[in-house]
């Protein structure tokens, strides 16, 4: 039995489309189908490019790509070393945030110098959101430069109990604090992949069926937490303001390697999942809502337009697959995995989009998101 059911489009607030200089993983063309076939309208996409996006004029660059090859909305993030606060200012009405590393991810663009670091948050507009990748005693220097300049602080990708105890006690002190956290933390843990969990439950999927060992798969950064970490972001998922993919493609082949980077793609699969929590009385519409469309407007600023939604099955149950997503790496670290709710159809500023599997306009539809 079918049940259709509209919902407002997926606004996915942290991607990793690798456009430019890394297409073989992905593109803005690719990478935006695959946010179709999930449900997403509206990707915001990361600054840690192979040449990252830290001056007007890649920023410029990267716009152009954008515009050529994206089939559903986007909006882009400027990047910083603590060097290049003079371009601030040049850039902030043409991106959707300023995105601030300090903690070692993709790239190696980390802020490790705190003065560096205290220049950024005098500096950024405060109108803007300031996105931080931040982990342990980080953490705490975010929210206590946040504090001293009044800035709109988002953590992202929240993986432990410690960094969401932080957060809860910054919010519950009034600071302008919000989070996000991702699927692979709330479906996955490291006990999972190492085949330690005691519930007896293990991973097994592979972007082939074989010839990569789970730990390199299952890469990612933050590093996945434990059960533990897990069932506390799940108990306390009032604290959190967003849920995002943090899609981060890369090639099987990369995966095999003996040097594998870290990262997994997720656009296909966020939504899917967090529906078949709310068939499993997890988590409620509602929830999914809040989580990936009402919190993100408000945070960023911005109004989705209202004849942008998505139409999905609620009942619909069926395997992911590897050989059915539009991704270019062409794998899933949800491969294998049974999920109840399908995305049928999805309409972007009243055109339709996305139905049945299919795309259905050209590259070039997507439009950019300024506010």
């Amino acid at each position: 039995m079918s049940k259709f059911l509209r919902l407002p489009g997926i606004i996915d607030i942290h991607v990793h489309l690798r456009d430019p200089k890394e297409t073989h993983k992905e593109d803005f063309y690719t990478g935006t189908c695959a946010a179709l076939a999930g449900g997403v309208t509206s990707v915001f996409d990361m600054p840690n490019n192979l040449e990252p996006i830290m001056s007007l004029e890649t920023l410029q660059k990267k716009i152009e790509k954008a515009k050529q090859k994206a089939v559903c909305d986007w909006g882009l993030y400027f990047g910083t070393n603590g060097k290049n606060t003079s371009e601030f200012a040049k850039v902030v009405d043409q991106v959707v945030g300023l995105k601030l590393y300090l903690s070692l991810t993709t790239g190696k663009y980390v802020v490790g110098d705190e003065e560096l670091v205290e220049l950024v948050f005098q500096h950024w507009p405060k109108q803007k959101v300031l996105v931080v990748h931040a982990e342990g005693d980080r953490v705490d220097l975010a929210i206590k430069l946040a504090t001293n300049y009044q800035n709109k602080l988002h953590i992202t990708h929240v993986s432990t109990k410690e960094t969401l105890k932080k957060i809860i006690e910054a919010k519950a002190d009034g600071l302008n604090i919000t989070c996000d956290t991702v699927p692979h933390y709330l479906f996955l843990s490291n006990e999972q992949v190492s085949g330690q969990d005691t519930s007896g439950v293990t991973v097994t999927g592979s972007p082939d069926g074989g010839g990569i060992n789970k730990e390199s798969l299952y890469s990612v950064k933050p590093p996945l937490a434990t059960k533990k970490d897990q069932e506390f972001l799940w108990r306390n998922l009032t604290w959190i303001d967003c849920i995002a993919t943090d899609h981060a493609p890369h090639t099987k082949e990369e995966k095999r390697s003996t040097n594998p980077p870290t990262g997994v793609p997720g656009l296909e699969t966020m939504l899917p999942l967090l529906l078949d929590s709310v068939s499993k009385k997890r988590l409620t519409l509602k929830d999914i809502v809040r989580l990936t469309n009402t919190n993100p407007q408000k945070i960023f600023g911005f109004r989705q337009d209202k004849d942008t939604f998505i139409e999905v099955d609620t009942e619909e149950k069926y395997i992911i697959k590897n050989g059915e997503l539009l991704t270019k790496c062409g794998w899933s670290p949800f491969d294998g995995w049974e999920v109840q709710g399908k995305v049928k159809r999805v309409c972007i500023r009243g055109t339709k989009v996305f139905e049945n599997g299919k795309v259905l306009v050209s590259p070039g539809f997507g439009k950019q998101i300024i506010f």
